[in-house]
């Protein structure tokens, strides 16, 4: 597989087979490797990744960024693909997408799964995000910070590709880190549509790592009330990106759910 653009210039890499496809969305200042444990494991499954607006290799020419606009660049890649259909996977800032583009085109999506969605934020969890927010506005490096709430020490020291890759895509030149900043301002500030929430009837499963302290259990579990056709899994020990550090577990339980 290589990576493609669609006349919007969207970067994405398409795997495609004879399955309903799984689309994958990444958070926010990652890209679409992110994802790569779950491609290569999906490998006999249609798999989309994409770099969001801002991110990766895909350009971003507004100021100011909403959901909308991300809803509407993954529509408009489905349609250069001409996918009708799609099973959708969103992580974090990628679940918010997510939910938006599957309260706006639910018949595009066939099954949903929300991985470390932030939810129903308290006044205090929010002022967390907002600081390390301005903490990026002004430049101050985050990165290890991240990776801390990430991923557990010890994944870390076992695997130091996983930490230098991640290391790479959050470190950032001038321009790549202002586009960063357009889709952190959007997740800092974020809050949710609980209208639109209750409208989503797709099947979901939501789920998130027992040790995240951003997206935590209990937002995932105020998720899954609002949610009316959800089901909620926690992965132990698992952390921020436990799609990664405990890949095995996420990716049985989303080819068990896909499957059922």
């Amino acid at each position: 597989m290589s990576l493609n653009f669609d006349p919007n210039q969207n970067c994405y890499l398409f795997n495609e087979k004879d399955t309903v496809p799984l689309v994958f969305i990444h958070g926010v200042g990652l890209d679409h490797q992110m994802w790569n444990h779950q491609v290569n494991y999906f490998n006999e499954y249609s798999t989309l990744t994409y770099d969001l607006l801002g991110h990766g290799k895909t350009p971003c020419k507004k100021d100011k960024l909403n959901l909308k606009d991300f809803s509407n660049q993954l529509l408009e890649i489905l349609l250069h693909l001409k996918i009708e259909k799609i099973n959708l996977i969103g992580f974090s800032l990628g679940s918010l997408i997510a939910i938006d583009f599957s309260s706006h085109f639910q018949k595009k999506v066939e099954k949903l799964i929300l991985i470390g969605t932030a939810y129903k934020r308290s006044d205090q969890e929010r002022s967390l995000v907002l600081d390390r927010y301005n903490q990026a506005k002004l430049n101050k490096p985050i990165s290890n910070q991240a990776l801390k709430r990430w991923f557990s020490e010890k994944f870390l020291k076992d695997n130091p590709k996983t930490y230098d890759l991640f290391m790479n895509i959050l470190n950032k030149g001038p321009k790549d880190h202002k586009n960063f900043l357009k889709a952190y301002e959007l997740f800092a500030n974020h809050y949710d549509n609980f209208e639109a929430v209750k409208k989503i009837d797709r099947k979901t499963l939501v789920m998130t790592g027992s040790d995240d302290v951003g997206s935590t259990p209990a937002m995932s579990k105020k998720l899954v009330k609002d949610l009316v056709n959800s089901t909620y899994i926690e992965i132990q020990n698992g952390k921020h990106l436990c799609s990664i550090e405990y890949a095995d577990d996420v990716n049985i339980n989303i080819k068990n759910f896909i499957n059922n």
